[in-house]
Order: C-alpha cells, then sequence, then structure tokens
C-alpha cells in the first residue's frame, strides 16, 4: 500500500497529454487512470460486423487503430499497448465464435490488463450476458473501460449504471436494426422484388429484371430435367441420366471473381431435385421457402431447418410473377410424384431391384392400409399388412405370397396390352429417334460452344501486337488450349455417332417391332429387369387391394387400374395346413377312397396330380412323402406304423439300421443268414427284428468286421443271442 502510494505521489503532477477532438472526457475522467493501470497492459479491441464494412467503412477501421495512439498519450508506453483484431468481420451478437473477444477476457482475468480501449461499447459487444460479463471481470481485476466518450472503472456505482445503461442500449440497437432491416427485407419480397440470387436457368441483369438464362444450351438443360422426370419418375433417375450421358449443367457462380460468367459442372442429385421443388420454374415468386434453423451452442449445428417448406407454410408465394418453364399444374404434379417416391407407411415409394412386382402397390382389403413387401427368403417374396402390429388390432389382416399375386395381375397387364401391340410398337419408335435426336442436339450444342472458344481465342491471339511477346505467349497457350479441348470433344464425338448413330437403321425399326408386337416375348426377356416391369405395371395399375381369408387359401383381389376401372379376381396363395384347402374334404375322401383300393403311395400321389388336386404350399404336385404324412394324419397306416406292433426290444429294420450305422440292406442280409432273430408281422408283409442291449452290441462289432473274416476269425460275432420266450 505504501508502495502505491508512493507511486501515485511521485505522479500527481503528471499532466495527461492533449487529447484529440474526437475523444472529449469528462471531468474526472482521466483522474480514474493511476500507476496501478499504467504498470500494465492497453489492450485496444478492433472489430466491425461483416466483411463488407471491413472493406468499405475504412474512416470507422482508421478511427479504431488511432486508439493506440490515444493510450500512449494517456500515459503507456508504446510496447505496452496492444491491438487485438482478430474478430475483423465477426458479429458482436455472441462471444462464441469471437477468438479476440476471448483472448480479451483471458488477459483481463490474469490481471494482465490495465485499460480496455474501443471506439464505443458496441464494438466490444451487442449481447448484455456478454458485456456484463466483461464488465464483471473488469471489476473484479481493477480493470478500466474506455470509450470515445469517457474512462469508465466498473468499481464506481455511478459508471457501473452508465455501463449497464449503455450495454442495454447496445443489444437494444442491434435488435433495433435487425428488425428494421428484416421488415425491410419482408416487405420488399411482398411485393415480389427481393432477390438475394436466382437458380439455374435464371439470370439477374443490370437493372434487377430477371429473365431465363440467356444460353440456349444451359437453358435446355433446365428443360430437360423435367421432361427426363415426367418420363423416369424419379430425381434419383434423372440425375443418373444426366451422369450416364456426359450432361452437365450451366451454373454462374455468385458473389466470386467470375461473377456472371456460365460454368459447366456435373449436377449433383440435390440439384436436380432442387430443381423440381423450386416454385420459381413454374413462374411462382417465393420468399422463405427454406428454414435456417438455430444454432446449438453445445453441439455447434443448426437444429430445426428445413431445406423446401411446404406450399402453404412459405411466408410470400406470387404466381404467374416470373417466366416459367413449366405450368404451375405440373409443378403441383411433380410435388406429388415426389412425396409417393419417399418410402412411407402411406406412399408407394420408387421402384426398387427386388422381384416383387406389385411394391408398394398392394392395399390390405380389410384395413385399407398399405401392405409391406417382405424378403424373409430371395426367392419367395411376400406382402403382409403391418397394421396389426401397429395399431394392437385383435387379429392380423394376413399376407400372401408374391408370386401369385403378381402372376395374376401380370396375366390382367398382358392381356389388356395385347390389342394395343402394334400402338406401343410405333410409339416405342418414336421414343427411341426421340431421344437419339436429344442426345445429339446436346453433342451439337457441346462443339458449337467450342468452337466459339476456338475463335475468340484466336481473335485475341491476333489482337495482340506481335512484338508484346509477353502477353502474346500467355494468348497462343490459351489459343492452343482451347484447339486441343476441341480436338479431345470432337473424338468423343465421332466415337458417341459410332455408338449411336442420329437414326435408326432398317434393322433397329424391325427388332423393335417384333418385340413391341409380342408383349408378353417382351416381357420375359433376360434384358427386361423387374424395375422396368414395376414401371410398367404402374403405368396402368394404381393399386391392388387384397383380402385374405386365414381360414382357406382364397383371397380376394381387387385391382383398379388407371382411370378408374376395377376388375374382381379370386386367387389361391400357398398357406401351411391342409385343413385350409377350400376342398380339403373332397381330398381327404379321395385319399380314403384310393387307399381302400389297396394302392401305394406314389400312384396315390400321381393320381391326386392328375385329378388336379394341389398341396397347401403350391410348391409343384403330390409327392410320395407328402401323401405319406397325410395319411398318417388320417391313420391311413399300414400294420408296420401301428404303435402296437412292436414288443420289447423289437426294432423296425430302419430304425435299426440307423442306431447301427448301416444301411438296411446289410440287415436284410444278416436276416438271411441267421445271423439275427427275425419275425414276420401278422399280414407277412414286413419284418421286425429283435435286439437287446446285447445284441445291439454284438450287431455294432459284426458291422466293423470284413465278412470274408466272420466264419473264420470271429465266429462268436454270427451266433445270435438266444431270444427269451414271448
Amino acid at each position: 500500500m505504501n508502495r502505491d502510494k508512493s507511486h501515485g505521489d511521485e505522479h500527481a503532477g503528471r499532466t495527461i497529454p492533449t487529447r484529440p477532438a474526437a475523444f472529449t472526457f469528462g471531468l474526472g475522467s482521466t483522474s480514474k487512470i493511476r500507476d496501478l493501470h499504467l504498470n500494465r497492459l492497453a489492450m485496444v479491441y478492433v472489430r466491425q460486423s461483416t466483411p463488407q464494412q471491413v472493406l468499405e467503412n475504412r474512416e470507422s477501421r482508421e478511427r479504431q487503430y488511432a486508439l493506440a495512439q490515444f493510450a500512449q498519450r494517456l500515459g503507456w508506453s508504446a510496447e505496452r499497448v496492444v491491438v487485438i483484431d482478430e474478430d475483423q468481420g465477426q458479429s458482436g451478437k455472441t462471444a462464441t465464435e469471437r477468438s479476440g473477444f476471448q483472448r480479451l477476457m483471458m488477459e483481463v482475468s490474469l490481471n494482465h490488463v490495465g485499460v480496455v480501449l474501443g471506439l464505443e461499447l458496441s464494438r466490444l459487444s451487442r449481447s448484455n450476458k456478454d458485456w456484463h460479463q466483461l464488465v464483471d471481470v473488469c471489476g473484479i481485476f481493477n480493470t478500466l473501460l474506455c470509450d470515445q466518450d469517457a474512462v469508465y472503472d466498473p468499481l464506481d456505482s455511478n459508471d457501473r449504471l452508465l455501463l449497464g445503461m449503455r450495454g442495454a442500449m447496445s443489444e437494444y440497437e442491434l435488435v433495433t436494426l435487425r428488425n428494421r432491416l428484416l421488415l425491410g427485407s419482408r416487405n420488399k419480397a411482398g411485393r415480389g422484388e427481393l432477390f438475394l440470387h436466382v437458380p439455374v436457368g435464371y439470370f439477374k441483369t443490370s437493372s434487377g429484371e430477371i429473365i431465363q438464362e440467356p444460353d440456349e444450351q444451359a437453358r435446355g438443360m433446365v428443360r430437360l430435367v423435367f421432361d427426363k422426370f415426367e418420363e423416369l419418375g424419379s430425381a434419383y433417375a434423372v440425375f443418373r441420366y444426366f451422369i450416364v450421358n456426359q450432361i452437365q449443367f450451366g451454373f454462374r457462380p455468385q458473389g466470386a471473381a467470375r461473377h456472371g460468367a456460365l460454368e459447366w459442372r456435373a449436377p449433383s442429385p440435390n440439384r436436380i431435385l432442387g430443381i423440381l421443388r423450386h416454385p420459381i420454374y413454374a413462374g411462382a415468386y417465393a420468399y422463405g421457402i427454406h428454414k435456417p434453423g438455430n444454432k446449438n451452442p453445445v453441439t455447434g449445428r443448426r437444429e430445426g431447418g428445413k431445406w423446401f417448406m411446404p406450399l402453404e407454410e412459405i411466408p410470400v408465394l406470387l404466381r404467374d410473377r416470373l417466366p416459367a418453364y413449366i405450368s404451375w399444374d405440373q409443378y403441383l404434379a411433380n410435388q406429388q410424384r415426389l412425396k409417393q417416391n419417399r418410402a412411407l407407411r402411406d406412399t408407394r415409394g420408387t421402384p426398387k431391384h427386388g422381384a416383387a412386382l406389385l411394391q408398394g402397390l398392394v392395399v390390405c382389403g380389410k384395413c385399407g392400409h398399405r401392405m409391406s413387401t417382405r424378403y424373409k427368403s430371395r426367392q419367395r417374396p411376400a406382402y403382409f399388412c403391418n397394421e396389426y402390429w401397429r395399431s394392437a388390432l385383435q387379429e392380423c389382416c394376413g399376407r400372401i405370397t408374391a408370386q401369385a399375386l403378381d402372376d395374376l395381375v401380370v396375366r390382367e397387364l398382358l392381356r389388356a396390352l395385347e390389342p394395343a401391340a402394334l400402338e406401343l410398337s410405333l410409339r416405342a419408335i418414336e421414343n427411341v429417334e426421340q431421344e437419339r435426336q436429344r442426345l445429339h442436339d446436346q453433342w451439337r450444342q457441346k462443339l458449337e460452344r467450342v468452337q466459339y472458344e476456338v475463335s475468340r481465342a484466336e481473335r485475341h491471339y491476333h489482337a495482340v501486337d506481335p512484338e508484346n511477346r509477353l502477353v502474346a505467349r500467355t494468348l497462343e497457350a490459351n489459343w492452343e488450349a482451347a484447339l486441343k479441348k476441341q480436338r479431345e470433344l470432337e473424338e468423343e464425338h465421332h466415337r458417341f455417332l459410332v455408338k449411336l448413330p442420329a437414326t435408326l437403321s432398317v434393322a433397329d425399326r424391325e427388332r423393335i417391332q417384333t418385340l413391341s408386337q409380342s408383349v408378353p416375348s417382351l416381357w420375359n426377356a433376360a434384358g427386361t429387369t423387374a424395375t422396368d416391369r414395376k414401371q410398367i405395371i404402374r403405368c396402368l395399375v394404381e393399386h391392388v387391394a387384397v383380402a385374405t381369408d386365414q381360414a382357406t387359401e382364397l383371397s380376394d383381389v381387387t385391382i383398379v387400374w388407371k382411370g378408374g376401372l376395377t376388375t374382381e379376381h379370386r386367387v389361391a396363395r400357398p398357406v401351411g395346413r391342409y385343413e385350409q384347402l377350400k376342398d380339403y374334404q373332397r381330398l381327404t375322401e379321395r385319399l380314403k377312397e384310393l387307399h381302400g383300393q389297396g394302392m401305394q403311395r406314389g400312384p396315390i400321389a400321381a393320381q391326386l396330380n392328375a385329378e388336379g388336386f394341389v398341396p397347401p404350399r403350391r410348391c409343384g404336385g403330390f409327392s410320395e412323402l407328402g401323401v405319406g404324412a397325410l395319411m398318417r394324419e388320417l391313420g391311413l397306416v399300414g400294420e408296420y406304423f401301428c404303435d402296437d406292433l412292436l414288443q420289447k426290444h423289437e426294432w423296425r429294420i430302419p430304425d435299426l439300421a440307423h442306431e447301427l450305422g448301416v444301411i438296411p440292406q446289410k440287415i436284410h442280409y444278416w436276416i438271411k443268414q441267421g445271423w439275427i432273430h427275425s419275425r414276420r408281422t401278422p399280414t407277412g408283409k414286413h419284418l421286425i427284428v429283435w435286439a437287446d442291449k446285447d445284441e445291439t452290441r454284438r450287431l455294432k462289432r459284426l458291422a466293423k468286421v470284413k465278412q470274408s473274416w466272420l466264419r473264420e476269425r470271429h465266429p462268436d460275432l454270427i451266433i445270435p443271442k438266444r431270444r427269451p420266450a414271448r
């Protein structure tokens, strides 16, 4: 304390240098600066809110940097003045992204700072939270605050009150400015005149007018997106078409060094989807189609945002304000199709590569909900209703094998397409030629553009003074690069012509007509994929309603065709039990009749198949094993399978063979040789053998010895044990 006082006395007569006119402090302001503060650092904080202000508001920047000289006039030496200008172009709304402000807080909390200088308090912070935190830390470590009006001591009650009011006014000013700008932009948007940037396919003139892309090729790319989406029905399918055919978009960069210059880039799936969803392509002005969301201070990610808002939630939507590529009705149809392409509970989704042809089209005839497709095994997909698990229904609506339903729909579809075979062949030829013409037009535009670039490079080269070799060499290199690009493009175009001529040959036309006139052959052709078949089905079928009956194998099917026509059908599906078959009673009566005639299982199976009977799972016809299993269920078994036929230690020959690990024929041989006890059933048709534990052990040893060695080396193994009297 004494040392501080002595220092204060030593500097009591010090004269404070004259201050610039911009800094006129009130009485007592400079008296707050003591040796305690002069022995520490003077930190000058420089900040401007946006990069545009950094470039254009030069006077404000110079005034802030001048605070370093002003700190020297207040008594700090030049080496003790630190300028923090890391936060140029950063908003003062928050301190999260401002490393300079955080560095300032750290230096103050380390008791290194005597005064913090800023042009005005809003430069330090426009947030009350950050501002009061700075004031509290400065009060704890006895650090002064200085702006263009005065020097403030956070420990002084009047200064602390004034600092709090200035901070509140700074934050209020930020909110006021933001609201003023936001309301102004919304008012301009309400008139349909606010354009921050325009999407691909549009161009903003110097007068602010929005027109379609002046470049013919770039404009054609946007139209191609809508044409191919109407044909293919999927945004990703359109993207793949562009990539496979090496078609690029014409972009005009925004805010770059090449602002407004046309650049060609490959499209992305999001770009294709954005073109399909943006209302501007239907001639509508839309403001607020994107919801930015809020930044989570913990994770640093934006949450709650949305890429494209629903039409009813867009703040400003004005129709017929801009030149359109498509009509409004077509735009709405595209949005509905995009919604149906999503794999949701109540939407059809896009055709996948699976074997089930009616994926997304099958509707439950009981609850009315869309049925899901399950691939429990790759070969036997099925359609099933999930509503039992979702809504806790009393019983499951049911399921049906995909093949049974697909075969019915395909049969009806081919029958409907058969009369239009000739028209389909002509339409196919027309579509192929139209597609080829479109691709050749793209190549023509590419060649025309590269020819223009070569001509321009040549004109620039000839326009320069030949003696100015510094410029001539550069222009000559540009001309050579353009010529090289032209040569590569022409070679690639030649390869394209060889692969895909401009017109169809006579052989190609005849082949298309032949295939189109035989619709079933075209449907079953090896080159026709499951996705192709699904797309054909969706062109004609709206949905298929299926009502399954758990008691029988029959299901009622209603096909709803495009245009509203409906047809009723009944299809038999595979089931798990014989009791679910509708002709189960007739099947059992016929089986008993054939068994009563003395027929064996093989002939019975052949007879049932000939008479049209089908097993529950409908995988082929009846087999001998299947007939045997059904006969055992019905009690139609011979004496060989009766439970009371076997006595103690008696075996059926197959069972004993399995126990010993030999084939049944070997046991028959042992019986013939008398090496094992046996007896015949009452009818004399079958043999029963006897073997207790000792005999079973003997027979196992017998099975391991060569037959030629038995009588000479192991005669004891061929003598059976004496069987007790029955």
